[in-house]
């Protein structure tokens, strides 16, 4: 439902549909959420996860990814306002003031659940903070990461296994209180999955390319970046089917997983042939599909 964009209200419901649509991140994150909590219970051997468990990760990874966006309008400003008028700071929709508000009430939501939920959580918590406070400090290297978008793309990727070991936490801080065996995989998975997502949001046919936008399409080309983005398709299924291994889940998980990346590479092909109009949007949908695919098959099949 549309609000009025002149109120309080209406301004950040329209900050949050251009720059954290609810209707695609949510889901998203509710998959990745009970993914994290349902692997770790049945690495346990415990069944089905606490579904109060899944929920204080879910809200809180929602806080985390609404964090790393808010972390971004503040590393973007100077650029957005030079080369994205349209953007909703620059535009004058929000304020940075605003969006540090936003990040604190946030933080403190992340807080009290944790507090709520367990002692060791807090410190999970404060594992994951403090890297995401270097990421947004570009880790006191600024420069020399941007004249290195490859070292550039993995240092900050990472936040995606750290925010998925916070999840598990949901699991095991308030049970055995250690991780199970067999996450490091999972957590692979997971990174090589987020790499799926940060290379399939930034590649573009030659037409929809923005001045001053920094794109693998651009950096690499769009024929060798797509190729690249499916290598990493292709890595987190194999990390998927080692963590599936763990689990003594293997051969349901590699059928999926392989057809998932199968379809991955039809449709890498399909833009390396055309890169054309809007194929760049399909494989930003397929890296989202992906990511369902992925996720909701780690978190259900052990369970089965």
């Amino acid at each position: 439902m549309d609000k009025d964009p002149t109120s309080f209200f209406g301004r950040w419901w329209r900050y949050l549909h251009e720059r954290f649509p609810l209707h695609q991140h949510g889901p998203l994150i509710v998959v990745f959420s009970f993914c994290a909590v349902s692997f770790s219970s049945a690495r346990r051997g415990a069944g089905w996860p606490d579904p109060a468990a899944v929920a204080v990760a879910a809200v809180s990874s929602l806080c985390f990814f609404l964090q790393l966006r808010i972390a971004d309008e503040f590393k973007d400003a100077a650029e957005d306002r030079r080369w994205r008028p349209y953007r909703p700071v620059p535009r004058g929709l929000v304020s940075l003031r605003g969006l540090a508000m936003l990040f604190a009430i946030s933080a403190a939501l992340q807080l009290a659940l944790a507090l709520w939920w367990s002692p060791l959580q807090v410190i999970v918590l404060l594992i994951a903070w403090a890297y995401l406070a270097a990421m947004s400090f570009e880790f006191g290297c600024r420069e020399w990461l941007n004249a290195r978008p490859v070292t550039y793309l993995l240092s900050h990727m990472l936040i995606m296994p750290i925010v998925d070991f916070y999840g598990t936490a949901c699991d095991w801080a308030v049970t055995s209180g250690r991780p199970p065996s067999g996450l490091v995989a999972f957590l692979g998975a997971s990174f090589a999955t987020g790499l799926v997502i940060e290379l399939g949001r930034k590649i573009r046919s030659p037409e929809r390319e923005e001045e001053g936008v920094r794109t693998y399409s651009v950096l690499w080309g769009p024929r060798r970046a797509v190729a690249w983005w499916w290598v990493c398709v292709a890595f987190a299924a194999l990390l998927g089917c080692l963590a599936a291994y763990e689990a003594d889940v293997l051969a349901p998980t590699a059928a999926i997983l392989i057809a998932g990346a199968g379809l991955a590479l039809l449709m890498a092909w399909r833009f390396a042939r055309a890169p054309v109009g809007d194929a760049g949007k399909r494989i930003e949908l397929a890296a989202g599909l992906w990511t369902l695919l992925i996720y909701a098959t780690l978190g259900l099949v052990p369970q089965l």
